[in-house]
């Protein structure tokens, strides 16, 4: 199969950015081939130069573009990652669980195959007791959202996860599943898991008490990261609580936001 030349490489991230807000450097260039080169295969075209023109012309078959995104989506992942926020959000239950008895809801925003929005689940099973909760997760990408569903994960992907939580809430792997573990079904039941682009009309949601938008304004230029902020907190209680990744800053961008810690901010 032909390489990808500069123009179609350009063609294809700009085409990719308009449908995801995802800008693709240079640096990615090898990561955009390999993906390509599977998704041309598998379209009859085996001129990648060609298998570009026609998609960005809008003449393959919608699931091909749905396909792209998921191959070129960032998806990388695990159990309980920053713990820092994991610590935070255990000290606000703690302190409010006296007075808030109707319940909370958590937004995992960016969930990827679920990992984060378990993590949630596990904690707040743990930490509420009788009072009500549940989880959203939502991702652009339709194979992980797939993936969280099911609930299946690698025993690597729990190195985090706290010894008593494995026991409770995970079932491990015998056989064929030999190191796999599955998020026990009592909660599984509690996450639900749609597909949903951050940058465009979210899909119906509750309003959340807190949420994580956590590693993904990184892959989002200045207007694009407003525009995504702005609509995650229509869905943000008053004085409710959004952590963000500890690379990624929110100052300047005349948000409605107070910062609270690093990388933990309140609807003001």
């Amino acid at each position: 199969m032909a390489g990808l030349s500069d123009p179609s490489f350009l063609a294809v991230t700009e085409h990719f950015y308009k449908v995801s807000g995802i800008r693709l450097t240079e640096s990615k260039r090898a990561l955009v081939v390999s993906r390509l080169q599977r998704l041309a295969l598998d379209s009859g075209i085996a001129d990648l130069d060609r298998f570009v023109d026609v998609l960005v012309r809008g003449q393959l078959p919608k699931h091909v573009e749905v396909m792209l995104i998921d191959k070129l989506t960032t998806n990388e992942t695990y159990f309980f990652r920053e713990p820092a926020h994991f610590d935070d959000l255990t000290r606000r239950i703690s302190q409010a669980q006296a007075v808030n008895r109707e319940g909370m809801v958590v937004w995992s925003a960016a969930s990827s195959s679920g990992e984060e929005a378990y993590s949630i689940a596990m904690l707040l099973a743990d930490q509420l007791g009788n009072i009500p909760w549940r989880v959203y997760g939502t991702d652009l990408s339709t194979s992980v959202v797939e993936t969280a569903r099911q609930g299946l994960y690698s025993m690597e992907r729990a190195r985090n996860v706290p010894a008593p939580y494995l026991k409770k809430f995970c079932l491990r792997g015998e056989g064929a599943y030999e190191g796999q573990l599955l998020i026990e079904r009592s909660l599984r039941q509690r996450v639900e898991f749609q597909c949903a682009n951050l940058l465009h009309t979210l899909p119906k949601l509750p309003m959340f008490d807190v949420i994580f938008l956590r590693n993904v304004l990184i892959y989002f230029e200045g207007d694009a990261k407003v525009q995504i902020i702005r609509n995650v907190l229509t869905q943000l209680k008053p004085e409710g609580v959004l952590y963000t990744g500890h690379a990624e800053s929110l100052s300047g961008l005349g948000l409605p936001l107070r910062a609270a810690a690093p990388a933990i901010y309140q609807h003001a």
